[in-house]
C-alpha cells in the first residue's frame, strides 16, 4: 500500500474528529529510537485494502486514546508511527496547517494536539469557506490559474500550482509565500494528458500533506481554426488537454478523495473543472476547444453521479471570455491576433475592431475577470447541495435555457 494511502486515510480521520481541515506530513522511517508513548502506533499488513486499512486506523485510534487519560476535548496524535508487517516504514506528522505539521516534525514535537471540534456559525463559514483546506489547481502558473491560486491562498488555503511550466510555478509559489508569510503555496510539474504524470502528482500530494480537499481543473489551451482547414493535430492537442486531461485529472483526484472518504465520510470535497461559455454555446470557427468543452461538462455531470457517495462533489464553472488576460491580449498569439488573422470577425480591420465586437456580445459590456470566477469557485465549495451543474459566469452574454 502506498504511503500516500496511508497519509490520506490518516487525514480523513482528523478531520472526522474535529471536523476542520488537517495537514499530515510523511517522513521515511529512518534510524533510531521509536518516538516515545505519546506517539500513536499503527501497523498494517502489506496486502491490506484500503478500507480493512480505515478499519485498522480508527481502532489503533482507539487503542491510542485510552492511553491519554485524563486529556479533554477532541485530541488528535502528533505523530503517528507506521509499521508495515513488523517492519517500520513511515511516521506522519498531524498538526492543522503545513507549516505547524513541519514544525512538529523538525522539532520531534509529539506532543498531542488539543483541537476545538468545528462551532462555526454560516457567515463564518462563508468567510473562512476555504482556510486550511488543501487545494491543487492544474494550469496555475500563468493566466486564469494563477488568479486562482493567488486567491485560494489569500483566503487561507495551501495550494498547490501544478503546472507543465515548472520553472513558473516555482517562481510563483515563492512570491506568493512571501506575501502570505507562511507555505501557502507548493509547485509540481504534470503533465495532464500523461497518466503517470498525474498519478505521481496526487501521490506526492498525499505524501506531503496528507491529502486534498478541491482539484481546480484549470489546465486548457486553444487553438483557433475552421473545420474545414484545421489539422487533425491541432484538434487532437486540444482534446487531448481540454477534454482527456480532465478525464486523467478527475481519475486520480477522485481515487485521493475516495481514500480519504473512508475516514471521513461526512467531510464533502470538490472537483471543478474551469470550462467555458463556449461549452454551453458553441464557438464559430473553434469547433476544437468547444466540443472540448461540450464534452467536459458531459464528464462533471457522469463524475457528479458516481463519485458522490464518497461526498465529492463535482461541477463546472463556465465563464465569459477574459478579455484583459494574455489568451485574448498577447500582442503575437493572443485570440484578438488570431480572429483578426483568420477573419473570425467580419468586417474588422484592427485589434480594436475584434475586442468591440467582443464586448458588444456581453449585456454587461466587458469580459469576464478573475473576481468574478473565483465569486463562483467560493460559492460551489460552500454549497453543499449543489453537484453536476455547469455554473455560468459570462455578464448575461448565456442565460438560462
Amino acid at each position: 500500500m502506498k504511503t500516500g494511502t496511508i497519509a490520506a486515510l490518516l487525514r480523513g480521520l482528523c478531520i472526522d474528529l474535529t471536523g476542520k481541515p488537517q495537514t499530515v506530513v510523511y517522513e521515511a522511517a529512518g534510524e533510531g529510537s521509536e518516538p516515545n508513548a505519546s506517539v500513536m502506533k499503527l501497523e498494517i499488513g502489506a496486502g491490506e485494502s484500503e478500507e480493512s486499512a480505515a478499519e485498522i486506523i480508527r481502532k489503533a485510534y482507539g487503542d491510542w486514546l485510552k492511553a491519554q487519560a485524563g486529556k479533554e476535548g477532541v485530541i488528535l496524535p502528533a505523530c503517528v508511527s507506521l509499521g508495515v508487517d513488523g517492519k517500520s516504514q513511515a511516521r506522519y506528522w498531524i498538526d492543522g496547517d503545513l507549516d505547524s505539521a513541519r514544525d512538529r516534525l523538525w522539532k520531534r514535537n509529539v506532543i498531542p494536539v488539543r483541537v476545538n471540534a468545528c462551532t462555526l456559525s454560516t457567515m463564518e463559514e462563508r468567510a473562512g469557506v476555504v482556510k486550511n483546506r488543501i487545494a491543487l489547481v492544474t494550469g496555475g502558473a500563468q493566466g486564469i490559474g494563477e488568479e486562482i491560486v493567488r486567491n485560494l491562498a489569500a483566503a487561507g488555503a495551501t495550494v498547490y500550482i501544478a503546472d507543465l511550466n515548472v520553472e513558473g510555478a516555482r517562481k510563483l509559489a515563492n512570491q506568493i509565500n512571501a506575501e502570505e508569510g507562511r507555505t501557502a503555496a507548493l509547485a509540481l510539474g504534470v503533465n495532464v494528458a500523461d497518466e503517470t504524470s498525474v498519478e505521481t502528482m496526487f501521490n506526492d500530494v498525499a505524501e506531503t500533506s496528507g491529502g486534498l480537499d478541491l482539484c481546480v481543473s484549470n489546465a486548457g489551451v486553444l487553438k483557433a481554426g475552421s473545420v474545414l482547414e484545421q489539422d487533425l493535430a491541432e484538434f487532437k492537442f486540444v482534446t487531448d488537454i481540454n477534454y482527456t486531461g480532465f478525464f486523467v485529472i478527475s481519475k486520480y483526484a477522485g481515487r485521493l478523495l475516495r481514500t480519504q472518504h473512508l475516514t471521513a465520510p461526512d467531510w464533502k470535497t470538490d472537483i471543478i473543472q474551469i470550462n467555458s461559455k463556449s461549452g454551453l454555446e458553441g464557438s464559430n470557427k473553434n469547433g476544437a476547444y468547444a466540443g472540448g468543452k461540450f464534452g467536459g461538462l458531459g464528464l462533471v455531470a457522469s463524475f457528479a453521479m458516481e463519485l458522490v457517495k464518497f461526498n465529492i462533489k463535482v461541477n463546472a464553472i463556465c465563464p465569459g471570455n477574459f478579455l484583459e488576460g494574455p489568451l485574448w491580449s498577447h500582442p503575437e498569439k493572443g485570440l484578438f491576433v488570431q480572429y483578426l488573422n483568420n477573419g473570425k470577425v467580419p468586417g474588422a480591420k484592427t485589434v480594436a475592431d475584434v475586442r468591440a465586437f467582443y464586448e458588444a456580445k456581453v449585456p454587461m459590456k466587458r469580459g469576464c475577470t478573475g473576481t468574478d470566477l473565483m465569486r463562483a469557485l467560493f460559492y460551489i465549495v460552500e454549497q453543499k447541495y449543489e453537484t453536476g451543474q455547469a455554473v455560468p459566469v459570462t455578464g448575461g452574454q448565456v442565460m438560462l435555457h
